[in-house]
């Protein structure tokens, strides 16, 4: 049937990158879910910075992409559900890891689907990246007491900022906006930090703890300059922790430090696809017991027809800016 003529009701919208900062929206037919599988009815989808180098269009990426594709921080409630489908319902509001999200609707496995509670009815819940903040934080391993350090205060470090302040951990904040350290002190940041000057930076951190630097170092900046910045805060026997996505090429790393200090060295970049609904579902109930409130990030919400301009800001990163949604309903 020509989708022209296919009732409202059988179609969907879905965002198509066509080429390097270009998109369009387009109608497409709604796919259906197979045996052990959902389709959700997406209220919104957040807006990711690893999208941001296939935005540019680097030499390995394909254009078109496919419809939604790109976006897998998506929630809603599902609209139909396949064969085998156990422990969900129609109707159910969910946030699932999907990666057609840039789409009104998108299938997922039933088993990367997480139900949302009641008291996060009218919320939005980009589950996927508040999951990958409780899967960092745990592989932490942040203790009362301890002195951590979080190099980057985007989304992420924010969320990462309160969590490791609710343990009772004491937290430096470190980053290059003013905006970001003020968000920084909210999320409970005992000191902040202006990331400007490299030896600056270290001298105030060493005075700070007395010469002893951080039982712990987040970097999460996904930059060169951030993880050896995060070397030289990390305490003899502390834990350094990668949480940046450092997908523009090789890095070096100081391995003369990193020995003598005897680092511990956590790539806290999860692939199992268990492990990545776990972290949704302890944010959902983190979300839910109050202990993270992620509402006042997300600082700029776009409608689907306007991806591009969310996906510009999040590169820019204008004043105030810290995390986009593009919502559709």
């Amino acid at each position: 049937m020509d989708i022209t003529a296919r009732p409202a009701a059988e179609l969907m919208r879905a965002a198509i990158v066509t080429g390097p900062g270009s998109l369009s929206v387009e109608t497409r037919a709604l796919p259906e879910p197979g045996p052990g599988q959902v389709r959700i009815k997406l209220e919104g989808c957040g807006v990711c910075a690893s999208n941001l180098t296939p935005w540019a269009g680097p030499d390995w990426m394909t254009f078109p992409t496919e419809a939604g594709g790109l976006g897998h921080e998506g929630w809603g409630t599902i609209d139909a559900m396949g064969a085998d489908v156990a422990g969900l319902q129609l109707g159910d509001r969910v946030a699932a890891l999907s990666y057609h999200a840039y789409a009104t609707h998108d299938i997922a496995d039933a088993s990367m689907v997480a139900r949302l509670p009641g008291e996060l009815d009218g919320k939005p819940f980009p589950g996927e990246p508040l999951g990958c903040a409780m899967n960092i934080f745990s592989r932490s391993n942040i203790e009362r007491g301890q002195t951590v350090a979080i190099i980057g205060i985007g989304f992420l470090g924010a969320l990462l900022t309160r969590l490791a302040a609710a343990a009772g951990a004491r937290v430096i904040a470190i980053s290059r906006r003013p905006y970001s350290l003020a968000v920084a002190r909210e999320m409970g940041a005992a000191e902040t930090i202006s990331m400007d000057d490299h030896w600056r930076i270290i001298e105030c951190v060493k005075t700070l703890t007395d010469g002893n630097f951080c039982d712990c170092v987040i970097e999460a900046v996904g930059k060169q300059w951030p993880l050896d910045l995060a070397g030289e805060l990390t305490r003899e026997r502390g834990r350094l922790i990668i949480a940046g996505y450092h997908q523009d090429g090789p890095r070096q790393v100081n391995m003369q430090l990193w020995n003598w200090r005897g680092l511990d060295v956590i790539n806290a970049h999860e692939r199992d696809p268990a492990i990545y609904i776990k972290g949704i579902r302890d944010a959902i109930e983190a979300v839910r017991q109050g202990r993270i409130n992620p509402q006042p990030l997300y600082t700029h919400v776009y409608p689907l027809e306007r991806l591009d301009e969310a996906l510009n800001t999040t590169r820019d990163r204008p004043d105030g800016f810290l995390k986009a949604l593009v919502q559709y309903s």
